[in-house]
Order: C-alpha cells, then sequence, then structure tokens
C-alpha cells in the first residue's frame, strides 16, 4: 500500500485537516512530521468542529493509529488540553501514540517567543507566540528536552540544566526579567510524565511495523511550502521543514517508500503572518473572500491576509515537493466572484518571472493575473464534476494545468462530504 505524504503548498491554511480527515478513512497510520502547535487543522464532521493542533487528523477514525512524530514539537500542557476535549466530546483516546523522541516545547520557549516578538516591533515576523523557534533552537542547540527524558531522572536534569542555563541569563540580561525557577520546571516535568505516560511509545517501531505489513501510512504536515525554513519566505518562516522531503525524518520513513504526495491549495491564497504575499489583495475584493471564507486562524484567531490564487507559488511548491496530485480547497468561496483572476508569473523590474525569487525581490514583485469567467452560481456542497458550472471547470482546469499535476480532490464546503473526487485529474 502506498505511503502518502499530505503537505500545504501555499503560506499554510490551505485546507490539510480536511484533506486528511478524507483520506484518514483508508489509512491504518498517520503521523504528524512536523511543527508543534503553531498552526491547526479545522475539521467539521459528525461530532461537530474541531481545532487540532497537535493530535494528528486521523483521530476521529477508530481503525486508524495516530503518532505525532519525532520531528514535532509538543507543549505538554497544550496536547493534555486538546486530549480532553476530545474525550469530554465523547471520542476515544486510544488511538493516539507520542514518540519518545519528540521534543517538548516548555514554559519558558513560549515566554521567549512572546518577548522577542514584542521587541522586534514593526519588524516583527508574525509568529503564532507558541514557542515554535525557540524550541527548535534548543533541539539543534542539544539542550533540548525529549519525551523518553522525563522517565530518565538523569537526561532530564542535565537537560534540564543546560537549557535553562541559557534561558534564564538570556531573560535575565537581555529581557529584565525574573529569572525560572528549575525546581519549579521538574514538578512540572513530573507531572507531565505520568499523564503522558500511556502515549509514550517507540515511534520508529510503530513505523517500521506498518511498512513491514503493508499498512495504508499518511504523513500529515503543518503549515505551507512558503513557510518552510530552507525554501519559504526566510526570515519570515517556521523552524521545521514543510516539505514532503521532511516527512522522511520527522516521521521515520524512507524516502523511496513516499509514493504519493497529495499537495493541498485554496482556490484562493492565504497567509496569517509577516513577510511577502505577491496576491494579497488589501482592498474590498479580499476582505470580502476572508468574510466568505471564514479566514481567521485556528491558533491566533487573527484575520488572515487574503488574495488570488497564486499559481507561481503553486508551482513552485508542486515541483518542489514533488507531487502526484492536488487538492484544491473551497471552491465555493468563489462562486460570486466574476471575474476570477488567478497570478501566472511576477512581474520584477521589467523582467517576467516564473518562479519563486530569493525574499528580496519577491517583496517587491508584481503579480500578472489571468482573468477567467466567474460562474456567480453555488457550488456548495457538491460532490460530481459534471455537476460543477462549466467556468468553475475551467477554473480547476486551469490549477491544473499551472500545477502541473492532476487535480483529484475539490473541497465544496467545510464538511467531510462536500467533496468532489476526481481520480485521475481534471483533464
Amino acid at each position: 500500500m502506498p505511503v502518502t505524504a499530505v503537505v500545504g503548498l501555499h503560506w499554510g491554511d490551505e485546507g490539510k485537516g480536511k484533506v486528511i480527515d478524507a483520506l484518514s478513512q483508508h489509512a491504518r497510520l498517520v503521523v504528524r512530521f512536523n511543527g508543534g502547535a503553531n498552526a491547526g487543522h479545522t475539521i467539521v464532521n459528525e461530532w461537530g468542529t474541531f481545532r487540532l493542533h497537535l493530535v494528528p487528523s486521523g483521530i476521529f477514525h477508530p481503525g486508524c493509529r495516530n503518532l505525532i512524530g519525532p520531528g514535532c514539537v509538543v507543549n505538554p500542557d497544550l496536547l493534555l488540553r486538546e486530549l480532553d476535549d476530545l474525550a469530554r466530546r465523547g471520542l476515544a483516546r486510544g488511538q493516539l501514540l507520542l514518540s519518545d523522541r519528540a521534543h517538548l516545547t516548555l514554559p519558558h520557549h513560549v515566554q521567549l517567543d512572546v518577548l522577542e516578538e514584542e521587541a522586534r516591533g514593526a519588524g516583527a515576523h508574525g509568529t503564532t507566540r507558541q514557542g515554535i523557534w525557540p524550541s527548535y533552537t534548543d533541539k539543534v542547540a542539544r539542550v533540548g528536552l525529549r519525551v523518553a527524558d522525563l522517565y530518565h531522572p538523569e537526561m532530564l536534569e542535565a537537560q534540564l540544566a543546560a537549557s535553562l542555563r541559557r534561558h534564564n541569563a538570556y531573560l535575565e540580561r537581555v529581557h529584565g526579567q525574573p529569572v525560572l525557577d528549575p525546581a519549579a520546571v521538574r514538578r512540572a516535568c513530573q507531572a507531565w510524565a505520568e499523564r503522558l505516560r500511556p502515549y509514550v511509545a517507540d515511534g520508529f517501531e510503530v513505523v517500521q511495523q506498518a511498512l513491514e505489513v503493508d499498512d495504508p501510512v499518511l504523513l500529515e504536515g503543518h503549515l505551507g511550502t512558503m513557510r518552510d525554513v530552507d525554501w519559504g519566505i526566510y526570515p519570515y518562516v517556521t523552524s521545521s521543514t514543510t516539505l514532503a522531503g521532511g516527512a522522511c525524518s520527522g516521521a521515520g520513513i524512507p524516502p523511496h517508500r513516499i509514493t504519493r504526495v497529495v499537495g493541498v491549495v485554496k482556490s484562493y491564497t492565504t497567509a496569517v503572518g509577516s513577510g511577502p504575499m505577491p496576491t494579497e489583495d488589501a482592498g474590498p475584493e479580499g476582505t470580502r473572500l476572508r468574510e466568505l471564507g471564514q479566514e481567521y486562524g485556528a491558533t491566533t484567531g487573527r484575520p488572515r491576509r487574503c488574495g488570488w490564487f497564486d499559481g507561481v507559488a503553486a508551482r513552485f511548491a508542486s515541483r518542489l515537493n514533488g507531487c502526484t496530485e492536488i487538492a484544491l480547497m473551497k471552491l465555493d468561496v468563489l462562486d460570486p466572484f466574476h471575474p476570477v483572476r488567478v497570478c501566472v508569473a511576477y512581474e520584477y523590474r521589467g523582467q517576467r518571472l516564473a518562479t519563486i525569487p530569493p525574499t528580496p525581490v519577491l517583496e517587491r514583485v508584481r503579480p500578472v493575473y489571468e482573468e477567467l469567467p466567474g460562474w456567480r452560481t453555488s457550488t456548495h456542497g457538491v460532490t460530481r464534476y459534471a455537476d460543477l458550472p462549466v467556468q468553475a471547470r475551467r477554473f480547476v482546469e486551469r490549477v491544473q494545468e499551472l500545477c502541473g499535476v492532476p487535480v483529484t480532490m475539490i473541497g465544496t464546503g467545510p464538511r467531510r462530504q462536500d467533496t468532489v473526487y476526481t481520480p485521475g485529474g481534471v483533464l
């Protein structure tokens, strides 16, 4: 059976949660491979509306196990809160597993993230203030705390001492803040160890056992390609890799086992946070997209920046990730618009650019738009491609042409069933 990676092709918030929820119906294992509580997947199903930040989106399917992989950073308080919420709403938590190699986001990571973002002032990066970059900084600096360390007192003590020594010096000398009490952090770790114990697993063995028996495996990424630390709009990026290639290390999957890569885009483009977004529309059409699409951050509640579909970014990301197919979400949001615009190139100093340039150039490009006729009729809840208006089908076909791979899923509403499936693509 194939191993499928699901990745965002724009700035994040593309609708990956719905795609993963749909594909999880056929999966036996879902592995979250990057990020932490800095992004959320919104899922609408028979139990209600859920915004998951740490728990993988396959949690709603009883026959599917869900692993938070070693490439993630986990805030224990937020994870436990998320699990408690699922339990209160009648959902079992037994199918969740937490890799013993995943790193922890500690209270001082969150505190430092907030202080640094505030200190940047007008130059703020637009972080979610969830402690993500300090967690990954500690990981790379080799003073991070992993889940397994909670159960080994000597390692716990050594890593906590190293981490707090760095952070306390920074809090006191740079920000003039009181230092953290190591004993208080240690007590918190002991409490987390007890509550997390039922979920902790050897993630390597979980994944390898699934591969050995050819179980269908789904790899869940957070954020989008344009926020990737290597290939995104640096420095306005996250601190992990958001690409399908990152799923290999972040989940523990040999590269040759990933045979399907689903790239997710919306029918328009959105972003939360700072940095260049060439198709952003700060006028009435952008506002209308935001309101019709209910574009507010799942983690922060901040209004998302909205604009027309960026075909340049989508094609760049599709090629970079090696996408085999495209999932196009929220087609119905474009129902009232005429014309519908699609960015097919950028213009920079009289030159036409067909790919993503470095950030200093991207900040100065102008989008080159192609206008397509709108359909001005409802596509909400449509489930057959033939039932879409001709103009809507033309838009989908143009997205497929720009991305260079088949569009196999089309979202026509927030619910799982509001989906058009086109297994062979639309052309």
